[in-house]
């Protein structure tokens, strides 16, 4: 029993420490992913020189900004360079620690639809909001069935969606109750 107990803890242990690792190198790398390839892209907070580099490389025609206008230094450089490079920048004010309303979600859903393609689309950690922005996207603007498109909402990307101990469950529970509205089983 005590060398299944040791094993056990060890094995807990590298797992901790192997995801705790990903995660680590999804912020280092910018948490930059391609949802669908020539229409859809996602981030964290890029730098002004990553930004130019993924406008740059994928064509990005507008630059979705999840977490709103802002006085701050990452703002002033991101309008920037999508000003400079005569990207369309629209902001999109979301909090991970609350829940979508029906109609925000509807709201982002459309500003999704409408603007030009191919799309960047960012929070802070490019994880929680951005999840959830992927999911509505993949789900309701390029018709990805519900199983596929959730996978934009998981630890994949580094979102740890558990209740009660993540500050980013109300992107979880913005899914679900969506899903209720449109009418998905959840």
């Amino acid at each position: 029993m005590r060398r299944f107990l040791k094993w056990s803890v060890r094995l807990s242990l590298s797992a901790a420490l192997a995801i705790g690792s990903y995660l680590g190198i999804l912020q280092l790398t910018g948490n930059f992913h391609e949802v669908i390839a020539g229409e859809l892209y996602r981030s964290a907070q890029p730098t002004a020189a990553a930004l130019e580099r993924y406008i740059q490389s994928y064509g990005i025609k507008t630059v979705v900004n999840l977490r709103g206008e802002s006085s701050r230094d990452w703002y002033r450089d991101e309008k920037s360079v999508t000003a400079r490079l005569g990207v369309n920048h629209l902001d999109f004010k979301m909090s991970a620690g609350r829940e979508l309303t029906p109609e925000e979600s509807f709201q982002l859903i459309s500003l999704l639809r409408d603007a030009p393609k191919p799309i960047l689309i960012h929070c802070q950690g490019g994880s929680d909001r951005t999840g959830l922005a992927s999911v509505m996207y993949l789900q309701q603007i390029a018709n990805v069935d519900e199983e596929t498109a959730e996978w934009q909402l998981s630890l994949l990307y580094g979102h740890v969606g558990v209740p009660f101990l993540s500050y980013a469950y109300p992107m979880d529970e913005s899914w679900e109750q969506f899903e209720k509205i449109i009418g998905l089983p959840s």
